[in-house]
């Protein structure tokens, strides 16, 4: 399989570099895969988990938004928030989850739609933490 070379970069650090075989990202239009030779793309992302491929290895990193690009150099994702499964505070990520319910009667109109959608996101994530796939 031909590899290309993906970038994870947040605000903190440079999370990952290196010659990968795919990437799955989690887009705010669905979720997608990127392959050698994708055509060139700029996509928003939602918090979610992407998974990077190599060599038939799969990395699960948490992403809580950002941006995605793929050009002819490669694939960057500008991270809002990158952190590894295993780097996760499990025990504060569902703190997070339950002030982010807490905090839901302070909102109203688009601003409640906005923080009920990335609720939903969080929950996902969550899921997807303690499903029998992620261990």
């Amino acid at each position: 399989m031909a590899t290309f070379h993906f970038d994870l970069v947040s605000p903190e650090k440079l999370a990952f570099s290196g010659e990968v075989d795919q990437v799955d990202i989690p887009g705010v239009e669905g979720d997608f895969g990127v392959l050698s030779g994708h055509a060139p793309v700029i996509a928003a992302i939602r918090p979610g988990i992407l998974t990077v491929t190599t060599g038939g290895t799969h990395k699960k990193i948490i992403v809580l938004g950002g941006l995605a690009e793929m050009s002819e150099k490669g694939l960057t994702v500008l991270a809002d928030v990158a952190t590894s499964i295993e780097e996760l505070d499990r025990a504060k990520f569902a703190e997070t989850i339950a002030e982010m319910e807490a905090k839901l009667g302070e909102h109203d109109g688009m601003e409640l739609d906005h923080a009920i959608e990335r609720l939903d996101h969080f929950k996902g994530i969550h899921g997807q933490l303690h499903s029998t796939a992620m261990h």
